[in-house]
This record gives structure tokens, C-alpha cells and sequence, in this order.
């Protein structure tokens, strides 16, 4: 094995990609410099790094976004590369042509490929003049696409030109949809990729999606290092991904392998890379896209392969030969990966920035976590509510799925609600081990996951997260290793011996028979419990519960509330008998104006469509609130009149601030 001549890379790139490169940067001995905006200084990206350059304050463009700002900190701290991880800058060609007018190795493709491929016009263009098959769409001016909208055969798809992620992908069912929507996507593409182009495309009902992972020296040597399987998507983005495909059979493997090979001969493709296709119900495949870059997915292809990707294109950047001819290449097993965000599955999932006030991540045999953390910390409105990626392997799928299953179980994050039990829901599902999924898996069993969300939360008895809180409500101190004060054992409840807690909102009342030495008995709707505290590691408690050891793990997360989860379920509980901190109990009894509208969530408003005594009806968006890379619209959900409007485009806007007010016509 060659020697890697390049010895200082910089990571363009920040949260879970950055770590990961990072981390094989000090695999190779070869020292690492971070790039951050100001709010990210403390992450752990910056902290792994041999240096940190700051970026300053502002918006992405201000921020990972600015190309001159990347070139400088490259050159002021002397690296010899830049790896670009993914999203960003990774598909930018003017990005990587900067890089080589600077004489700094761009770890990826070059810019004539990128330009080719990673936009989606120029690579379906492509696959066209080269006699892949693609699906039927236009490309042009909106102006141009709306003008052929008759002749178009909908259902068909909006997709961004440079996007990816599955930003500003829309779907239109009927030609009176069709401007409406291209404006919109093409808001969006102009913000998350800057460049507005969008094309359209026939869209293939309850279709597979699958791509392959390519690797290509600058020697002409191009191998495929076999394919993932991404058909489970929430709104175009993929949240499972899996290898091998339990769909094709080895014939369509075979064809669709040596397609991808043969796209990337045909372009003189450098680096890493992956083609991706839909395949039907017939297993007839069309090209998708090709993405220039490491995909979020990678490490699934790694744990099969044991190839480090990351490793491989440094090494190519580096310009050796390829390590591996494609016989050499083995894949074994079944991997898994579960993408982990910061969103609400039962609030439309919503993107839920805020802290993390406690993270524990489950350590068994085949499960490897790829985080953007390792602590407690927060979670930032302004970027991808994505926080980990939990990969699972096992020698059948069989046994990747049970190791996922118990994985997630044992995956705990307070503080913000994560989609953790909506992943739980789907790889525990029967139809996602029969393998009876499409892409719009998500949107069709929507319902049925809810309810599966729900049943698991309630198989769990009322009186145990009963006990589990009061337990670390009343012994707080002494769990945390301080000495039992003698008062927080026999508390003014003591006289009465009864509680009022608070469980997911609902008022429980609690009769408790006994106290001491960390020791609670109670009864619960006329069911005892009974609870003892053994010691604590870490993050999590050891108790016997009912006469049974387990592992409890809780956490305040604001003044009056306290997260516990048990048996891998998450309650957030609270004392209804006491105060909180927090609340100004004077104001309790005021009024509140219902029809103020707010966020819901941080963000900046990116457009208002009305003006302050305009009449609206239900229905009518008025604002637009970009936050974490999603569009919410503020919507009227009567007829009214605009009584006031308090914010203007641009403006960062909290999730209690009123946007505007409406008042009855």
C-alpha cells in the first residue's frame, strides 16, 4: 500500500460528515483543519480537529457557503486538500475550480464532471445521448416547461437542477398545480443550492430506489463497490437506507452495475461517486442522477465492503492507483442504516432545534453510530435537523434488522423530540421485513405508524414512569452524588403523602406509602409500585423496579419538566404540585390573543404573500418560514382580515414571537 503524500487536509464541511472525515484523517496520521460558524465553535467536529478556523456569524452564504472564505482559511493554514464532505460546497463546481486555481487538491471530481453531473439536466442529458434508459420529462425555462404542461404525463416531479436531499422536489398531479410549484421549487433550489434551475419528470408510482457506489482513479480504473437500497423516504429524503437490495434479482444487479460503470468510463469520472435509478414494479430501471460526492449513506457500503470510502478518495485526490481491481471487491452480510433527526413524527415532523440535554448512544456488536455529537448539546435551527446516522450490520438482513431494532432501543436522546420510535416503527413493521416498501412507503402507512408509535409508548404501565420520575424528582441530589438532605426525603407533601405528577400532559395522582434511602412506594390508580435506586453510569440509573434490575435514564429539561425513558419510550413528566421556576404564575389568568399566529420553530421568514388589510380566506399562505432546510407555511385557517404584520423578509423569528395578526371581516 502507497504511502499518502498529502499531510493537511481541510474539512469543508461541518456536523456528522466533518467528524466522520476527521476521524479518518487521524486514522492516517494526516493533520486536520475545521471550518466553523460562530455558533458552532463548541461542536465536536471543532473539537477533534488539530485547527479550527473561524467563519464568523451570518447565513450559510456568510458562513459554509462562501467559497472565499474556504480558499482563505485553506491557504493561511498551509493544507495541501480540501474534502468537501457532502451538501455544502461538495457539488459546486465553481468551488472546486477556486480549489484548483489555488493549487489546492479538491478531494472529489473535477469541476467539468461535477458541472456534468451534478446537475441533473447535463447528467439526464447525458444518459440520453448515451442510450440510458431515463424517464420521460422537459427541461427549460419555467416559461418553457409551463407552455409544454398539456403534453406533460402527470403524475410528474419537480426536481432541482442542483440539488439533492430532496429539497425542492415536488410533486404535481394535474397542470393547474404546475406554477404554483415551480415557483416554489424553484425558491427553494436558489436557497439550499444556490442556482434556481428545476426540471420536470414523469413520476413512476410505488417505484424502488437504488444506486451504486463508485470508485475511479485518474489512471482510467472505475470500480462499482456494489449497491444500496434507499426506498424508505419521508418527502423525497431518505431516512433507511440498505445493502444488499432485497429487491433485484442478480440479473438487474449485474445490468444495473455495469450501467453505472459505464456512465462513469464514458465521463472519465474521478473519485468517489454514486449513480442512483428507479426501478419499477418489473425491474426495469431509469437513470436518476449521479452524486459527485461521498453519499450521507457510505458507511452501509463500508460495513459490507470494509473499505473506508473516505480513505479511498484521499488516496485517489492523492493520485494513486485504485487499491482494488473489481474482483478483489467482496461484499458480505446485510447493513442498515437509520437516519436519526431532530423532528417531531407526530407534529408533522417538525424539525425540533433546541438542547439535547441528555445522549447516550447504544454499544453492542454490529452498530456503529456516525453523530454529530457525543454529549449533551444543542441542536441549531439554522442547518439539517439530522443528528446520527445508526448503521446496523448482521450476516442476513434478518439479523441486521433485529440488531437495528435493538438498537434503537437502547438510542436515547432527551430533551428534544427525535424520530427515534417512527424509525422503530417502521423496522418493526412486518411489511418492512417482507420487504413490501416504495418510496412512498412513509406518506401510504403514515397512520399505522402513528398507531404503532403510540401502542409502544402505551404498553408501558403509567405506574412505572410513575415511580421512575418521582424517584429522580425526589432524589435528585443524592443520585447526583450529593450528600441526602434529610428535608428532600420528607418534603411538605409528606403531611398528606400524596403527589400530583404529570405524565405526556396527563394528570396522575399518586398515593405514596413509604420514603427513605431512596426507596419510593406508592400506588397508582390502585396499582403499587415500588422502586430502589442501585447506583448511576453515567447517563443512566440503575434501579430495581418492582422487583425487577433494569436501567432508567433521565434528565431536567427545562425548569419544570423531567425526561424519562424507560424500556426505550420517552415520557416528559413534571410535579402539578409544585411551581416551576419558570413560570410567571401572575400572568396565568390573562388572556391570550388566538388569533396571533407564530412559527413553529426558529427560522427567518423567507417570504410574505400579504399586506396588512388584506382580506384573506382558509387556505391562503401569508408567510413562509425557512428553518432547519424546510419551508413552513403560515396559513389562514379562516376567512379574516391582515390586522397586522410584525416581521419582514429576512427577518430570524422564534417560535413565540407573533408573525401577524388577523382580525374577523
Amino acid at each position: 500500500m502507497e504511502n499518502i503524500r498529502i499531510n493537511k487536509i481541510l474539512v469543508a464541511n461541518r456536523g456528522e460528515i466533518a467528524v466522520r472525515i476527521i476521524r479518518t484523517l487521524k486514522k492516517l496520521h494526516i493533520a486536520s483543519v475545521a471550518v466553523c460558524s460562530d455558533n458552532d465553535i463548541d461542536s465536536l467536529h471543532c473539537r477533534l480537529a488539530d485547527e479550527v478556523v473561524p467563519l464568523g456569524n451570518g447565513s450559510l452564504k456568510d458562513t459554509y457557503l462562501n467559497i472565499q472564505k474556504i480558499i482563505d482559511a485553506a491557504l493561511d493554514t498551509g493544507v495541501q486538500a480540501i474534502h468537501p464532505g457532502y451538501g455544502f460546497l461538495s457539488e459546486n463546481p465553481a468551488f472546486a475550480e477556486a480549489c484548483e486555481a489555488n493549487d489546492i487538491i479538491f478531494i472529489g471530481p473535477s469541476s467539468d464532471s461535477i458541472r456534468l453531473m451534478g446537475n441533473k439536466i447535463a447528467a439526464r442529458e447525458f444518459a440520453v445521448s448515451h442510450s440510458v434508459p431515463v424517464l420521460t420529462g422537459i427541461t427549460g425555462t419555467p416559461e418553457h416547461i409551463l407552455s409544454q404542461a398539456s403534453t406533460l404525463p402527470y403524475p410528474v416531479l419537480i426536481k432541482a437542477a442542483a440539488g439533492g436531499g430532496g429539497k425542492g422536489m415536488h410533486i404535481v398531479r394535474s397542470s393547474s398545480q404546475l406554477a404554483d410549484e415551480l415557483e416554489r421549487a424553484g425558491r427553494e433550489a436558489e436557497k439550499y443550492f444556490g442556482d434556481g434551475t428545476v426540471f420536470v419528470e414523469q413520476y413512476i408510482e410505488n417505484p424502488r430506489h437504488i444506486e451504486v457506489q463508485i470508485l475511479a482513479d485518474k489512471h482510467g480504473n472505475v470500480i462499482h463497490l456494489f449497491e444500496r437500497e434507499c426506498t424508505i423516504q419521508r418527502r423525497y429524503q431518505k431516512i433507511i437506507e440498505e445493502s444488499p437490495s432485497p429487491t433485484i434479482d442478480e440479473t438487474t444487479r449485474a445490468r444495473m452495475l455495469g450501467t453505472a460503470v459505464g456512465i462513469c468510463r464514458q465521463i472519465g469520472y474521478c473519485n468517489a461517486g454514486t449513480v442512483e435509478f428507479l426501478v419499477d414494479e418489473k425491474q426495469n430501471f431509469y437513470f436518476l442522477e449521479m452524486n459527485t460526492r461521498v453519499q450521507v449513506e457510505h458507511p452501509v457500503t463500508e460495513e459490507r465492503t470494509g473499505i473506508d470510502i473516505i480513505e479511498e478518495q484521499i488516496r485517489i485526490a492523492d493520485g494513486q492507483v485504485l487499491q482494488y481491481r473489481q474482483e478483489d471487491i467482496s461484499a458480505h452480510g446485510s447493513a442498515i442504516e437509520l437516519r436519526v433527526y431532530a423532528e417531531n413524527p407526530s407534529n408533522g415532523f417538525l424539525p425540533t432545534p433546541g438542547l439535547i440535554t441528555l445522549y447516550h448512544e447504544p454499544q453492542s456488536r454490529g452498530v456503529r453510530i456516525d453523530s454529530f455529537t457525543d454529549c449533551a448539546c444543542a441542536v441549531s435551527p439554522n442547518y439539517d435537523p439530522m443528528i446520527a446516522k445508526l448503521v446496523c450490520y448482521g450476516k442476513t438482513r434478518e439479523a441486521a434488522i433485529e440488531t437495528a431494532q435493538s438498537a434503537l432501543n437502547n438510542y436515547v436522546i432527551q430533551g428534544i423530540t427525535t424520530n427515534i420510535p417512527y424509525l422503530k416503527a417502521i423496522v418493526s413493521g412486518r411489511q418492512f421485513a417482507d420487504n413490501e416498501i416504495s418510496t412512498n412507503f412513509c406518506q401510504v402507512n403514515g397512520e399505522q405508524l402513528a398507531s404503532s408509535m403510540k401502542s409502544e409508548k402505551e404498553a408501558i404501565a403509567l405506574r412505572d414512569v410513575v415511580a421512575c420520575f418521582l424517584l429522580f424528582d425526589l432524589f435528585k441530589k443524592h443520585i447526583d452524588g450529593d450528600t441526602l438532605n434529610v428535608w428532600e426525603d420528607i418534603g411538605y407533601w409528606r403531611f398528606s403523602m400524596k403527589v400530583a405528577v404529570s405524565i405526556d400532559g396527563q394528570q396522575v395522582p399518586v398515593n405514596i406509602i413509604k420514603t427513605g434511602n431512596c426507596c419510593i412506594k406508592g400506588r397508582v390508580n390502585n396499582e403499587s409500585f415500588e422502586i430502589q435506586f442501585l447506583e448511576r453510569f453515567d447517563s443512566k440509573l440503575k434501579v430495581i423496579l418492582n422487583g425487577r434490575t433494569g436501567y432508567i435514564y433521565c434528565s431536567d429539561t427545562d425548569s419544570n419538566h423531567t425526561s424519562i425513558t424507560l424500556r426505550g419510550a420517552t415520557f416528559e413528566c413534571c410535579r402539578c404540585d409544585q411551581l416551576g421556576e419558570g413560570v410567571d404564575y401572575s400572568k396565568s389568568d390573562e388572556t391570550t390573543d388566538n388569533s396571533a399566529l407564530v412559527s413553529p420553530m426558529p427560522g427567518k421568514v423567507a417570504k410574505i404573500n400579504v399586506r396588512e388589510g388584506d382580506i384573506v380566506e382558509a387556505g391562503c399562505v401569508m408567510l413562509v418560514v425557512e428553518a432547519m432546510k424546510m419551508e413552513n407555511n403560515i396559513v389562514a385557517n379562516a376567512h379574516a382580515r391582515i390586522k397586522k404584520i410584525n416581521v419582514a423578509e429576512g427577518q430570524m423569528v422564534d417560535n413565540k414571537m407573533q408573525l401577524l395578526v388577523l382580525e374577523n371581516d
